[in-house]
């Protein structure tokens, strides 16, 4: 917390050269740990709602340890994306209660003593896959929100090619606040599904398809050039960006209703 740092901004506060706002932002901003290689941000949970994820390409098994350790030892959740199986069993004999995700390649652990995230069971967050195949984004997607707090229902394979699939889960779309869909190939499924809801789509290009679909290339054309009104696009395979999203919008509205609520029965 760089206790010099601090002092001084007390010591500011104390003789009235800045307000109580003021040292407020400032501490906001302080929090980090520098530990070589990385500065862990300890505060990022205060700014934006979730703790700092690690992304785990790039570092070795031994910085992504000791960056989780540090995480976890001023009381944050630890959430670790496309984390490889011989990481995930490496941080399983370094830390407790280590929950590997296989499918969505991503490690959660939990702070203190508890077994999982604070759902907030009525910021609902539906994820869509088209096929199978686009499963692994949708789980990345998936486990994203349910860390960030959000209730998660999934709606697997009901690509454009089989849209009766998709219809017999309108209800559970209609009671989302924010809405993951998954796709390769063209990418049509997030335009339908934007023309079926008043919600906000979060489309997710994959990069499964054949040769034309140019690694995911087709599909985010595809879903940026939407018909449907409401439908964003992340980056190709991005599924943790959209679940992160889908939380935040879940998140705000679900406040904003409580808030409305809240005012009526005043």
């Amino acid at each position: 917390m760089h206790p010099d740092k601090i002092s001084k901004i007390l010591q500011e506060l104390s003789s009235n050269r800045i307000s109580v706002a003021d040292a407020e932002k400032s501490l906001k901003y302080l929090a980090y740990d520098d530990i070589g290689f990385a500065r862990v941000d300890h505060h990022r949970h205060l700014r934006s709602g979730m703790p700092e994820v690690i992304y785990a390409p790039g570092k070795t098994d031994q910085q992504i340890i000791a960056i989780a350790k540090k995480i976890k030892q001023v009381g944050s959740d630890v959430l670790i994306s496309r984390v490889e199986a011989k990481t995930a069993a490496k941080l399983k004999k370094s830390m407790t209660r280590v929950k590997y995700y296989n499918e969505a390649r991503m490690i959660y652990i939990p702070a203190g003593r508890r077994s999982g995230p604070q759902i907030d069971k009525d910021a609902k967050v539906v994820i869509c896959s088209a096929g199978t195949s686009d499963i692994p984004v949708a789980e990345e997607a998936a486990v994203t929100a349910w860390a960030a707090g959000c209730q998660v229902d999934k709606l697997y394979d009901v690509g454009v090619a089989g849209l009766h699939r998709l219809t017999a889960g309108a209800k559970i779309l209609q009671e989302a606040l924010a809405i993951v869909v998954v796709a390769g190939m063209e990418g049509a499924l997030a335009s339908v599904v934007g023309g079926l809801v008043d919600r906000p789509v979060i489309a997710v290009p994959t990069s499964v398809g054949y040769g034309a679909s140019f690694g995911g290339v087709a599909a985010l054309l595809g879903m940026l050039n939407s018909c449907s009104t409401g439908v964003v696009v992340v980056n190709i395979d991005n599924g943790f960006g959209a679940g992160m999203a889908a939380s935040m919008i879940a998140q705000v509205n679900r406040n904003s209703d409580s808030s409305n609520t809240s005012s009526d029965s005043q």
